[in-house]
């Protein structure tokens, strides 16, 4: 046994005091980034696991606008259909949608003066089956809680912090569940449901469990975010118009992005739009009719959307985002002459962007079809697990009339590196960063209004 009269602490101490502290350290910081987001985890993970399926929920809800029976017949052209779709809702066609498949209803998107306004059709008969305001569906509302759009920007930007903090949750909650001799409570439960550690279990397994997938959904949910996302979006689109690197345009361009006249991969949203050559004397628009014949000729997938010019100086702008990235595709016709003034597909992205959009597309279940969607939904479901866990655990465990948050470190240098490994993480997320420092200044002055109040800290 070591001699400890001389004032000297036996290594052995020391070191069991620093992975005490250090446990410390880590505990209270994963409690407060829980503290924070959490609530948000479940909303995420509740509206993401519904919006999987949105094909399948707007095609059983809105069956009466969305479903038709398949028929033999030909269908109705374009203009056709486009016309009846004025009649049911007088103003300015902006956008066709081709039926993805034959017992589907084709849309027509029309601004109205009331805004805009989704009108579905039978693509055989041309029957107008009914109306929505446009990205009206219980999918699209769905889309738009998942992303806190309803809110505003500045809840948007909350999305963002949550990101940030939820990696930061899954980091230090790996170093907590990391097996220190103990037999459960690694992969198994203990106890019974009304015993705290069986809380605590559930909360170490189903994270661990979850916590890769966390990462993943975080990084790959990232291009949304209002500030981050944008900005990554502008560097990964390089300086050609906004469109991916290796992609060469000998066309005039509008001031107008992609995002703005339909529904587009993250990596384009930024791309410009093309302009119409000047007619010659006498030369008409091609219509709408010839545009799809084009479109379809050059074999874009069904499900395609064809925003309508504006102007004189207007294209036809044929887009499709399916399942299979390899059929992404974006093409631009002059109104004019029909040329293909810009026909990019997936092939043409960046490294980036091709990485980015991979990941987006496996984020919203569509990448490995069914499989893809069941594995998503199951981590959808830890994540709800693991944040009822958490707050049941932590209302077990707080102290009567306290917040009961974890204890600070004994030796603050324990506190000041864990500190410095969180800045760095905040510095890739700034929005998140900026939060935490909040949170370190608010969490140094309560301690010192603590010290001051209590008595028997002087």
């Amino acid at each position: 046994m070591t001699d400890m009269t001389d004032g000297a602490i036996a290594p052995g101490a020391r070191r069991m005091g620093a992975a005490s502290d250090l446990y410390r350290a880590v505990w209270r910081w994963h409690f407060y980034a829980g503290l924070l987001v959490l609530p948000f985890m479940i909303t995420l993970a509740v509206t993401g696991g519904l919006y999987l399926f949105r094909d399948e929920i707007d095609g059983y809800l809105h069956a009466d606008l969305k479903r038709i029976e398949a028929q033999q017949a030909t269908r109705i052209a374009p203009s056709a259909l486009v016309a009846a779709a004025l009649e049911a809702a007088p103003g300015t066609a902006i956008k066709y949608i081709d039926p993805p498949a034959d017992d589907w209803s084709t849309e027509i998107t029309v601004q109205t003066p009331e805004g805009r306004t989704a009108v579905y059709l039978n693509q055989y008969s041309g029957q107008v089956l009914g109306t929505l305001p446009d990205r009206g569906t219980v999918a699209w509302t769905i889309r738009y809680l998942h992303s806190l759009r309803y809110f505003g920007p500045t809840a948007r930007s909350a999305i963002e912090i949550v990101g940030g903090f939820a990696i930061l949750l899954v980091a230090t909650g790996i170093y907590l569940w990391w097996p220190r001799g103990q037999r459960g409570g690694v992969v198994s439960l203990r106890g019974m449901p009304g015993r705290r550690i069986w809380w605590r279990d559930l909360h170490a397994v189903s994270g661990i469990f979850t916590g890769g997938f966390i990462v993943f959904l975080t990084v790959t949910g990232m291009p949304w975010s209002q500030h981050w996302g944008g900005k990554v979006n502008e560097w990964a689109n390089g300086r050609n118009f906004g469109y991916p690197a290796g992609l060469r345009t000998d066309v005039p361009m509008s001031g107008q992005k992609l995002d703005e006249i339909a529904k587009t991969a993250w990596s384009l949203e930024q791309a410009q739009i093309p302009e119409s050559d000047a007619p010659a004397a006498g030369m008409r628009p091609i219509g709408l009719d010839r545009a799809v014949a084009a479109f379809e000729s050059r074999g874009l997938h069904r499900g395609y959307s064809v925003a309508l010019p504006k102007d004189a100086q207007g294209v036809y702008s044929g887009s499709v985002y399916p399942d299979d990235l390899r059929q992404q595709r974006v093409v631009h016709l002059d109104q004019y002459s029909g040329k293909a003034l810009i026909d990019m597909s997936y092939g043409d992205y960046g490294p980036l962007g091709r990485a980015l959009e991979w990941g987006i597309n496996t984020h919203m279940g569509q990448t490995f079809g069914l499989t893809n969607q069941l594995v998503l939904v199951a981590v959808c479901i830890g994540i709800v697990m693991l944040a009822v866990s958490a707050g049941v655990m932590w209302w077990k465990r707080r102290p009567a009339g306290r917040l009961g948050i974890p204890p600070m470190p004994s030796d603050r240098k324990v506190l000041v590196g864990l500190l410095i490994l969180l800045g760095i993480g905040g510095a890739l997320f700034p929005l998140t960063g900026a939060t935490l420092l909040v949170m370190i200044l608010l969490d140094l002055a309560a301690q010192r209004f603590s010290r001051r109040s209590d008595p028997a800290s002087t």
